[in-house]
């Protein structure tokens, strides 16, 4: 598929890594969705951002939980582009939760935004891509899928839930729609981490570095113009720290 032209949308693209795949695909030539939530000034900022540069984007707001929020989006997008051809499910939730002190509520929600919130966009803009006989779905996951944080528990278990439905994804949605997963390791820090912390996840990376967003940006590139023979595989972006 070629990346120029085309119609993309990716969830929670307002900051962090979702920012940079929007940059990437609009300097490649797309018309870019920005979606938020939340953050409605960062995800104008990242609008702004691409028309100064000569690009085409819009900007939607929705709870990616709710199916009816799903709808709206879709039908603001289709009212614009008439289409939509590249979905990148990318928001999710990140945070700590000891074991013993998780709730109901934050089990739930990651679920529900993590999980649900990506097997909805792939139920709803994945219907108009199979009816198009066209589209590209990429499922952003987590090498923490297959390395389960003790501390991160609700958090892994939903990403897990990602990895698995991009392969049934890949079943349900052929042959017309091509859905994979990009499996990032440390590529941004969070807010909390002080500096041995990131030496340590230094050290256990086998490239002796942290990612960069763009190391991610690319590889949803390439799935999405490299090869069309590609669909149920996860790709991990972790410097090789997976292979520890």
């Amino acid at each position: 598929m070629e990346v120029k032209d085309s119609v993309a949308l990716i969830t929670g693209s307002s900051h962090r890594v979702g920012k940079q795949i929007a940059l990437t695909l609009s300097e490649k030539g797309a018309r870019v969705v920005i979606h938020y939530n939340s953050q409605r000034e960062e995800a104008l900022d990242v609008l702004n951002e691409i028309k100064s540069a000569g690009g085409r984007a819009i900007a939607v707001r929705g709870d990616i939980s709710r199916r009816s929020d799903w709808y709206r989006m879709r039908e603001r997008i289709l009212q614009k582009w008439q289409r939509i051809d590249i979905l990148v499910n990318n928001a999710a939730i990140f945070y700590r939760t000891g074991f013993f002190e998780i709730t109901d509520r934050e089990w739930d929600e990651f679920q529900n935004v993590n999980l649900k919130g990506t097997f909805l966009g792939a139920q709803i803009i994945g219907e108009i891509m199979v009816k198009n006989k066209s589209g590209k779905i990429i499922n952003i996951a987590d090498v923490a899928a297959a390395t389960v944080w003790s501390n991160y528990i609700p958090y892994c278990v939903s990403k897990a839930g990602v990895v698995a439905l991009t392969k049934g994804l890949a079943k349900a949605l052929a042959p017309y729609v091509t859905v994979n997963a990009v499996s990032p390791g440390t590529v941004l820090l969070a807010e909390n981490y002080d500096h041995n912390e990131e030496q340590t996840l230094i050290e256990r990376t086998p490239l002796k570095r942290i990612g960069d967003p763009t190391d991610v940006a690319k590889t949803v590139l390439f799935l999405i113009e490299g090869s069309d023979f590609i669909t149920g595989e996860i790709i991990n972006v972790d410097g090789g720290r997976s292979i520890n």
